[in-house]
Parts: structure tokens; sequence; C-alpha cells
């Protein structure tokens, strides 16, 4: 807690329970670190990384209920939602379906909050669209393809612990990533404006990645 400035906590149907909630959003209380919801398709086998077939309706209704339970405990610390940021394969779900991703952005819009979201999608278009106040975000701990894209974090998507801080570096200075495909700089739709790091916490080394995002916003920024 004491390295991050925003919080992602899940809400319980790709991990954590009401429990673990509660006992995340007290920590992070105590940092002075801001919470946003983290949903999911409901997925706990999986981690919320594999397809689920699930109607838009029944989408937007999962994602209210997910959030709603967060903002409950939030409300019980005295605390409020800070942002919403999906989880796991709900970004390439709505890469695939215009109305997979309008009935997200419906549930954010719905929540006032800001979003989270990767840039170079779907979802950041939408976003720009209808309105919709959001936070680009950049993956250290992830590689890109040559389109901008991530690659997947279950195959071949992570990146090793020492090239984090020099990734970090050049995005911040150059604001371009090598892509993993074709070893080739390509520029994100960051557009010289802030952004935030995403870092997984149930990759390896979680702490170690951290300190070294931390210590190349340190030195670049």
């Amino acid at each position: 807690m004491p390295l991050i400035d925003l919080a992602n906590v899940a809400c319980g149907f790709h991990g954590g329970d009401p429990v673990i909630m509660h006992k995340t959003i007290k920590l992070a209380k105590a940092h002075g670190v801001p919470v946003g919801a983290h949903p999911s398709l409901p997925d706990r086998e999986g981690f919320g990384r594999r397809h689920i077939d699930i109607s838009p309706s029944d989408l937007f209704d999962q994602l209210v209920y997910q959030i709603g339970a967060l903002q409950g405990i939030l409300k019980a610390e005295g605390m409020e939602l800070n942002h919403i940021k999906t989880h796991g394969y709900l970004w390439r779900l709505c890469e695939s379906s215009d109305e997979h991703c309008k009935a997200v952005m419906e549930v954010i819009k719905l929540f006032d909050v800001p979003a989270l979201v990767i840039t170079n999608t779907k979802m950041e278009k939408m976003a720009t669209e209808m309105g919709i106040s959001f936070i680009p975000e950049f993956y250290p701990d992830l590689n890109y393809n040559e389109k901008g894209q991530l690659m997947s974090i279950i195959t071949d998507g992570r990146v090793p612990l020492e090239e984090v801080r020099p990734k970090v570096e050049r995005m911040i200075k150059e604001n371009v990533v090598v892509a993993k495909t074709t070893k080739q700089p390509i520029k994100l739709n960051f557009k010289g404006g802030r952004f935030s790091c995403c870092i997984h916490s149930d990759l390896p080394h979680p702490v170690e990645t951290l300190n070294a995002t931390r210590e190349a916003i340190t030195t670049s920024a």
C-alpha cells in the first residue's frame, strides 16, 4: 500500500470476498490510498481471464452488483468509491462487441466516477464519446504487440523484472514502448498527458515491480 497511489479491489467474482474486501479497504484507508472497484466476469476458477458467454444485460447487472458491494463496504469505512477498473477478459470482450462495451461504460457512467482504461481500445474511444472521465493505463509488467495492444498475461505477455524500470522510463521520456513481436518502438495514445501504471499483484515479484516502477517515475518525471 505505501508504494501505490490507487488500489483496485476485486469484488468477489474473480477474487476476494466480503471479508477480504473489507480488510483491503481498511489497509488502504490506513495508508491514505483511494480505492476503486475491480469487477470482472463471473470466473473465479480462471481468475476472470477466460471468455464467458454472457449477454450485455446480464453483464450490466453483474457489474452493478459487484461495484455496489464494494461501495457499501467503502461507506462502512467512511470512504468514497474513487474509480472503476475492469479486470481480465472484460476488456477483450469489450473490444469484440460494441454491445458489451456499451454495457460496461453505462455502468461506469451510472456510478459517476472516473474509469481506468487501456489505451488504444474501444473502451477509451467510447468513454470519450459518452463524456466519461478516464485515465489511460500503461502496463509495466506486460508486453505490447506491434499494434500497441497488450499481449496475453497467461502465455507470452509477462515482462522480466529487470526490464520494468527502463520500460517505464522510456515511456515517460519518449512516449514509446518496444513491441515484443517486432522489437520496434511504438507510440501509445497518451499524447503527453497523465497516465497510470497498472501492476499485477498476482504476477511474480509484485513488490519489486512496484519499486522499479516508482524509481522510474521518481527519476524521470
